[in-house]
């Protein structure tokens, strides 16, 4: 046991200092936590050389990793999830395995007969990491997006999809009809109980612990281990227990609490596993590199085959279709989790499994630069297509028919959305007939479209763009997206850009900060509004509305705003 504490202490204060030059370096700090476990183990400087240690630390950051990943699958989300997400998510998890097992059989590994290394790679290469990706698209503010919405909604099917594996995993060398209906069986009873018992069961108990925190937090510890002692007994994964115990867990109404009272132990659990994956990684041979460059590859090429095409085929245009397949171009943790699933049970490899971990952090560096980047990467990418015969969505706009608009609305966020939503509430029908608006969303350009409301297809950062969206003849320009949203440029360049166009158009133009005011307006603009000044002026009102015992008036003045209001971005 003092030497168990002392490996815990070795890899804790490894992860803290790698992961302290990880986040200065804009890297995944998962990455640090591997070269880390790398560094203290058995092939570095041997500060944690039981095997017994490793294989402790390992085991019990897997669980918890994977009962932390079942908490954050919403299933209702999942069951609502549109068209295009759920055809999307079809294709590539379908398509990626396909492809790469396919892909890894030509290569020469086995499949079947107790070796399953091409099934394991296939898989690996399916998966993109949700860690990485969320990271990177919260920092960038794109969470909210639709090429950010399509690739969270796919990550979660994802992980879905790795269920139905790990149900099926323990039988794979007796892949017989009855084992398989047997196996499925088992995993049928164990949802069933596990979803039952936090439907009927644990509100009532959490409700009665709930002002406790600590019973709250072992409450949700036990659950995750009885989950993994179920699946044990029936002769299941101690880990798809706990990923099934954090799915039913997700769907009761304490599901939040538990979540923000567990996030302190996910992030130490997770550490341990990845700090012990690293330290069973062992100085790489040319073959593992190998093996680890081409799978690589393979993962990017197979989410460009996968995600792009049935995207563009449902109308979302070259770069909403690009960007999503660009966002999941890596590998997931969750591969990582089975290769070391699969070579405990003596599927996969060595070699096969140490080539995963180096895939991993090659494809983490390398996407986490490309994400960062995607829009600088996505516009010549863009033309690139256009210029091979590729159709995009402006090729179906007739532009410079009929009466150029008198006004223009450049980029279509909220504001702009609440705005046509406004006009047609009042149906201002003549203000609405000179609007045009700019904007490369191909929800707004159907939504739009419609409405009976002109659009144009294009991104308002590129100066072909506007100079072919007529606001060279237009009287009034307005932009309403704050600078966060907009990519490769700011409001006082945008403005910029337009006053060299159109020297006589009165420009509005929308700022983040009051120290941006001055700039718009010595940029060109005729009129800054401040969105947070208009809210702050409601909320005063809200406020007075409260003191003078008017609040529920006001309630019914917003419910009066919303009734019938049917915004394109609601």
């Amino acid at each position: 046991m003092h030497g168990l504490l002392q490996d815990i202490a070795v890899c804790s204060i490894a992860a803290w200092a790698l992961g302290v030059l990880a986040h200065l370096a804009r890297q995944p700090v998962i990455l640090a936590y591997l070269v880390g476990g790398f560094a203290v183990g058995p092939s570095g400087l041997r500060l944690v050389h039981s095997q017994e240690s490793v294989e402790a630390i390992s085991e019990l950051g897997l669980i918890f990793l994977l009962f932390m990943i079942g908490l954050e699958i919403d299933l209702k989300k999942v069951l609502s999830s549109g068209r295009t997400i759920l055809a999307t998510a079809g294709a590539q998890i379908l398509g990626g395995s396909v492809l790469g097992i396919l892909f890894f059989v030509a290569l020469g590994e086995r499949i079947g007969g107790g070796t399953w290394d091409a099934l394991y790679l296939g898989l690996a290469a399916a998966l993109s990491s949700t860690v990485i990706i969320v990271k990177v698209l919260y920092d960038k503010r794109e969470l909210d997006t639709l090429p950010g919405r399509i690739t969270l909604g796919v990550l979660v099917l994802q992980d879905l999809a790795v269920i139905l594996f790990l149900a099926v995993q323990p039988s794979l060398n007796e892949l017989r009809v009855g084992i398989l209906a047997l196996s499925l069986l088992r995993v049928a009873a164990l949802v069933a109980t596990m979803l039952l018992v936090s439907r009927f069961v644990l509100p009532h108990i959490f409700r009665g612990v709930a002002r406790v925190p600590e019973l709250v937090l072992v409450g949700a510890l036990a659950w995750c281990f009885l989950g993994g002692e179920l699946a044990h007994r029936l002769h299941l994964s101690r880990e798809m227990g706990a990923l099934i115990a954090g799915v039913s867990l997700s769907t009761f109404p304490y599901a939040l609490d538990v979540t923000a009272k567990v996030t302190s132990l996910r992030d130490f659990f997770v550490t341990l596993f990845f700090v012990g994956l690293g330290m069973t990684i062992p100085l790489p041979s040319w073959s593992v590199l190998e093996t680890a460059l081409v799978l690589a590859l393979f993962t990017v090429a197979s989410r460009l085959l996968t995600t792009m095409p049935p995207l563009y085929l449902m109308g979302q245009g070259i770069r909403a279709s690009f960007l999503p397949a660009l966002n999941l171009a890596q590998i997931s943790e969750f591969s990582l989790v089975l290769m070391q699933l699969g070579f405990a049970a003596g599927h996969v490899t060595v070699e096969t499994k140490n080539a995963t971990s180096f895939a991993f952090v090659i494809l983490a560096v390398l996407s986490t630069f490309a994400m960062t980047n995607s829009n600088r990467i996505s516009r010549p990418t863009v033309r690139l297509l256009k210029g091979l015969g590729l159709r995009d969505l402006d090729s179906r706009i007739e532009e410079g028919e009929g009466k150029p608009p008198r006004i223009v609305l450049l980029g279509f966020f909220r504001t702009a959305s609440s705005l046509i939503a406004e006009l047609e509430r009042e149906n201002d029908r003549v203000l609405i007939d000179q609007i045009k608006v700019v904007d490369f969303n191909p929800v707004v350009l159907r939504g739009l479209t419609e409405r009976g409301i002109r659009v144009q297809y294009g991104d308002i950062s590129q100066r072909e763009t506007l100079v072919h969206s007529e606001i060279a003849q237009a009287e009034i320009l307005v932009s309403t997206v704050p600078d966060y949203l907009l990519k490769g440029i700011t409001n006082e360049r945008l403005v910029r850009q337009l006053r060299s166009i159109n020297p006589e158009a009165t420009i509005i133009a929308h700022a983040d900060v009051l120290a941006d005011v001055e700039r718009l307006y010595a940029a060109g603009a005729d009129h800054v509004f401040v969105p947070r000044l208009i809210a702050a002026t409601e909320l005063r009102r809200i406020l007075h509305a409260v003191e003078d015992g008017l609040l529920s008036g006001k309630r019914e003045e917003l419910d009066r705003s919303l009734e019938e209001r049917r915004e394109v971005l609601g």
